[in-house]
């Protein structure tokens, strides 16, 4: 079963006409791949390309459209690789298969069936509380930089953040920031919150500070109240 850490990514490279047993090539490479429980693969079919036959493929010519390039691609175990890889290196007869090492930082699926509702029981304890003080209009690699940091954040497996956008502010500066009838703010304020341990916050504070250009991070304590489904509970009342 794939799971977080290192991982193999498989990539084939095949043209959408060639024939596997009568059987379009890419189908039965999937099918195959499905049958030997392969944690997942997607297929997608290139607009144009060119292999080491040095002829470019391109819908624009009809009697080159039925060669365009089929990409195969999945993640999993470096022992389920290993396991299907040979069967591949054996289907494939004219194209290219590559195996790169990589690292899965995340795998969630969805559960089957919804959980039944459990009773509450009630969590306290100490935590602490970051807020992070920027402007709306801040960038980080051509994205909102609030939205970056959420998921920064996420990455980190931090237990909660929230993005909260300010009506009226001023900073360091003394520049103010407003939202009016007449005159809408390309800069509003804006503040992420979020709450974890200590030494989650303190990692992801160095980690936003690198983000952030012109703004203020502000950490302080924070006792918690958490109202959580407790099975222990649901089992009781079921006796």
């Amino acid at each position: 079963m794939l799971t977080k850490g290192p991982a193999k990514k498989v990539t084939i490279f095949i043209n959408e006409d060639t024939q596997h047993h009568l059987t379009p090539l890419h189908d039965s490479l999937m099918t195959f791949l499905m049958h030997k429980g392969i944690s997942g693969a997607t297929a997608t079919r290139a607009f144009s390309g060119f292999g080491s036959h040095q002829m470019l493929h391109t819908p624009k010519v009809e009697v080159l459209a039925e060669h365009l390039p089929i990409r195969i691609e999945f993640v999993d175990t470096a022992e389920k690789v290993e396991e299907v890889l040979p069967t591949l290196y054996e289907m494939v007869s004219d194209g290219l298969i590559e195996v790169q090492d990589t690292q899965v930082v995340k795998h969630a699926r969805k559960a089957a069936r919804p959980e039944p509702k459990l009773p509450h029981e009630r969590k306290e304890g100490h935590a602490k509380l970051m807020r992070v003080f920027i402007g709306e209009a801040d960038r980080w690699h051509e994205q909102p930089l609030y939205d970056a940091i959420v998921k920064k954040l996420r990455m980190m497996e931090i237990a909660g953040a929230t993005v909260y956008q300010g009506i009226l502010g001023y900073g360091a500066k003394g520049h103010q920031h407003k939202r009016s009838f007449f005159h809408v703010s390309r800069d509003l304020p804006i503040m992420v919150t979020a709450i974890d341990t200590e030494d989650k916050i303190n990692a992801a504070a160095e980690a936003i500070e690198a983000m952030v250009d012109d703004g203020l991070i502000v950490i302080s304590d924070a006792d918690i109240v958490r109202l959580v489904r407790s099975p222990e509970a649901s089992n009781a009342t079921t006796r």
